[in-house]
């Protein structure tokens, strides 16, 4: 019994010398991988030691700085703060004829023929015919605001002939040209953006020099 005692005792030694060496020395480099670890984190969360002469991590800004931000939030207000920056920005700007309030209701009438206007289109020979109607008389308003001023403006972009007619809720809108299959493909909405002239159409709306009344 001593003897197993003695056997017991010699082997437990060793144990616990290196359980001893590992508090004294290996686990203080394990805490401090520890350390170092937690503190690369930290580091990488504030974007310090690692990038710009601010301790910015490339590419990011600092918190709270406004040029970051650069979604106004809705698209009409948008247009309208682009003009109106660009009018302030030119010295020329006769602002006795500056009016943004007729470009905001002119926003309004895009958005009702874009979004609310019921189209039906009809193949004719040599191109379409796009009726836009509501039964809204509000959006009726718009669609025949919009679509006799655009022909008035854009006939003949393309090599297309347009033409436009009032019926019942709205307005047709007539478009015929060499490529017919083109013309369709586009539909009412496309042939309305044809030829991105809506950006100097609302700078002009806006310094009382509207191109056409809508």
């Amino acid at each position: 019994m001593k003897r197993s005692l003695s056997i017991l005792a010699l082997v437990a030694v060793p144990v616990l010398a290196h359980a001893q060496d590992m508090d004294g020395h290996g686990m203080d480099q394990a805490m401090g991988e520890g350390h170092a670890m937690m503190s690369d984190d930290h580091a990488m969360m504030h974007g310090a030691d690692i990038a710009g002469p601010e301790g910015m991590m490339p590419g990011v800004q600092p918190m709270g700085d406004a040029r970051t931000i650069t979604e106004p939030g809705q698209s009409a207000f948008a247009a309208i703060q682009e003009i109106v920056a660009h009018l302030l920005a030119d010295p020329n700007t006769d602002w006795s004829r500056v009016d943004i309030e007729v470009l905001r209701q002119h926003l309004i009438d895009m958005n009702n023929v874009t979004l609310h206007a019921q189209v039906r289109a009809r193949d004719i020979q040599g191109g379409a015919r796009f009726e836009a109607t509501s039964d809204d008389p509000a959006i009726t308003a718009s669609i025949r605001a919009m679509v006799p001023a655009h022909v008035a403006t854009m006939n003949g972009v393309e090599g297309w002939k347009m033409s436009a007619e009032n019926i019942p809720g709205g307005s047709a809108l007539i478009v015929k040209g060499a490529d017919a299959q083109k013309i369709r493909a586009l539909g009412f909405i496309g042939i309305l953006t044809v030829g991105a002239h809506h950006q100097a159409h609302h700078l002009a709306i806006a310094k009382g020099e509207a191109m056409h009344g809508h």
